[in-house]
């Protein structure tokens, strides 16, 4: 696919090194990071990459939100993942001999992504030992997430599911009350936990009418964080 590309920021030597994955590079391995980065511009809708296309590079997002997802046999869309600025996403796949990616990635709203050519980076794993394990550390990390994600969607019930996720955008320091804004449709949200539009829209009104929330469009305003974080674990009735 052809890109809008942009040209790198003044600031990019400073944000680049404090990637977790490029933290133990040395000055040569960074030149060769740089050389090969490319930065992309999506308008919202657009595609990065589709499924069973040849996985050749991995991203770190930098601006907007990355929808991954895959189309049901029935023609369904299925969200496996939102990214939300900050993330990396494709990064297993060099790992894999002829590797091609697994979900298709969309731009929710108009994106910056940083894009890693995975050749050159390999290359550099060979001989940075601190830096495969700095990579080691990163998939290990989201292999846990996803072992949670699998006991979310198994074990808990669309409503408590819908809870966690908005506990897990509030830092924890907080206690009393708290505003949360989601620059994307409740629908895409509904999608990423597996629960129908219907169905969540339904679960918010309930958590309104017992006092936990307010909702005003895309703004959910949360009265109580403890109190939700006891709903949360069944102790509040």
């Amino acid at each position: 696919m052809k890109y809008k590309q942009l040209e790198p920021p003044e600031n990019l030597d400073q944000e680049l090194r404090k990637f977790h994955l490029f933290t133990a590079l040395n000055d040569q391995e960074f030149a060769q990071i740089k050389e090969s980065l490319q930065i992309i511009q999506l308008k919202s809708g657009e595609y990065l990459f589709k499924q069973g296309e040849v996985a050749e590079h991995f991203f770190m997002l930098r601006k907007g939100f990355i929808k991954l997802l895959r189309i049901s046999l029935a023609g369904e869309e299925k969200i496996f993942d939102l990214i939300s600025p900050g993330q990396t996403f494709a990064e297993a796949m060099m790992f894999m001999p002829n590797a091609v990616y697994p979900v298709t990635a969309q731009a929710l709203n108009e994106s910056v992504i940083l894009c890693f050519d995975s050749k050159v980076f390999t290359s550099i794993l060979k001989v940075s030992s601190e830096t495969s394990f700095q990579l080691m550390f990163h998939i290990c990390k989201r292999l846990h997430m996803c072992i949670n994600e699998i006991d979310n969607l198994t074990l808990q019930n669309a409503t408590y599911r819908i809870v966690n996720y908005l506990l897990y955008q509030i830092p924890d320091e907080y206690k009393n009350a708290y505003e949360i804004n989601f620059p994307i449709p409740k629908q895409v949200i509904a999608s990423r936990l597996s629960i129908k539009p219907e169905t969540f829209s339904r679960i918010l009104r309930d958590l309104t009418r017992i006092g936990l929330i307010t909702v005003k469009g895309r703004t959910i305003y949360i009265h109580n964080v403890d109190r939700l974080r006891l709903f949360s674990i069944g102790a509040l009735g």
